[in-house]
């Protein structure tokens, strides 16, 4: 793994860009990384007394007795930690300071919270009307689900995505990472960019974005509500194939390794036949085209798999990419950091940190030749950032320990 320096003054294409990160757990939090990677200033604001609750997520065990935040260290790079006690008049205060000078804020409260506190979108707007806000919700702002709890795993059920992942006659399986928030963060990231470019280059005024993990989600279901409609049937799940194409599916080799394969290509198949020295089996009326493997797929996979269960994996994968038969290795994270290309990519990189020496986590992406983003600073500590930021708004030294004492900070 690729061991790296935090870069603190790199110059980066979105320096100037100041982002008020107000918002907890991973969708904003994703939002606010992707900007900061790239050079924007991101005042991350948290509880005085508990932080974001993303450091509260931790992987316990005898190698990590602490319980040391592994998602905080990540989510939480290229940040600066403010705290402030936003049920508190003058925490609010602050902020409508901290408004003035930034170019996006970003929230994730229950909706209507943001205006419960006299921070509604329209009373910051006022104070800074080229202010854009990012409304990051499980639902969206309006609609009969607006006021419900909007955590992930909820939306991953009713956004189609658990009833068509898993295996058929298999109970919906939702997925064991943050997918939802993390789907809604990129393109709130991708939203954020279009809005400020309309301040910046357009001369446009600030604006509000409406930003649930619901649609995110269902978008990346492609064309599921089209086939719906066309053909009256619910996408059944399909495990490890696909209802597009045949051969597509994982095979157990003779070491107990796992390859995938996928072969969504009249060619591929024809090469991959060949491959397995069964050319005949591109004129077999059974697989001929895409739509007789579909219907025999399960006389295919138990062809492929007598085939690929004859040899170890590493025999396997280098037998079939010699063929150019499109194939790879099934990875756990043990083999990922272990993975030449990965390594000589520099896709994971070793960073310096205060508590494990150093931690390993992904480089900036994507990768821009010309204009890159940086790894500028570690995540920080509760409040770390909190005195000097307050500076800048002109509160002096006992000010600044006077809001410390009453709770503010």
């Amino acid at each position: 793994m690729m061991a790296r320096d935090f870069e603190p003054g790199a110059k980066c294409p979105l320096d100037g860009i100041r982002v008020l990160d107000l918002s907890r757990l991973v969708a904003g939090n994703m939002v606010s990384l992707a900007l900061a990677d790239f050079g924007a200033e991101v005042l991350k604001i948290e509880d005085p007394k508990k932080g974001d609750p993303l450091r509260d997520w931790q992987e316990t065990g005898p190698a990590n007795p602490e319980g040391v935040s592994v998602f905080w260290k990540v989510y939480a790079r290229n940040k600066k930690s403010v705290t402030l006690n936003l049920r508190s008049d003058r925490g609010r205060e602050i902020v409508r300071e901290l408004v003035r000078g930034c170019d996006l804020l970003i929230e994730s409260f229950r909706v209507g919270t943001l205006e419960e506190m006299g921070l509604g979108p329209e009373d910051l707007l006022h104070i800074n009307p080229t202010l854009v806000v990012i409304r990051v919700s499980g639902w969206g702002q309006t609609g009969p689900y607006a006021d419900h709890p909007g955590f992930g795993s909820l939306v991953e059920a009713m956004a189609g995505y658990a009833a068509k992942n898993g295996f058929p006659g298999q109970p919906p399986m939702l997925p064991n990472l943050a997918l939802a928030d993390m789907v809604a963060g990129l393109w709130g990231a991708y939203a954020a960019m279009v809005a400020i470019h309309e301040v910046k280059v357009n001369g446009g005024a600030g604006q509000i974005i409406d930003l649930s993990l619901l649609e995110p989600l269902i978008s990346i279901l492609g064309p599921d509500a089209l086939t719906y409609r066309i053909t009256g049937e619910v996408p059944a799940k399909t495990g490890n194939r696909t209802s597009i194409s045949a051969p597509r599916n994982v095979y157990r080799t003779r070491d107990g390794g796992w390859v995938a394969l996928s072969a969504s290509i009249q060619s591929m198949t024809e090469r991959l036949f060949h491959a397995m020295g069964r050319p005949d089996l591109v004129d077999d009326p059974r697989f001929r085209t895409n739509l007789d493997r579909r219907n025999n797929v399960e006389e295919l996979d138990r062809m492929i798999q007598e085939y690929v269960e004859k040899l170890s994996l590493d025999e396997c994968v280098e037998y079939f990419r010699k063929m150019q038969v499109t194939i790879g290795p099934v990875y756990d994270i043990s083999q990922i950091v272990q993975d030449h290309h990965i390594v000589e990519r520099g896709v994971l990189v070793e960073l310096p940190d205060a508590e494990l020496g150093s931690v390993p986590m992904h480089d900036v992406l994507p990768r821009l030749s010309g204009t890159p983003g940086r790894l500028r600073t570690p995540a920080p500590g509760l409040g770390e950032h909190t005195d000097a930021i307050l500076a800048r708004l002109g509160i002096g030294a006992a000010a600044r320990a006077q809001l410390k004492k009453d709770g503010v900070t």
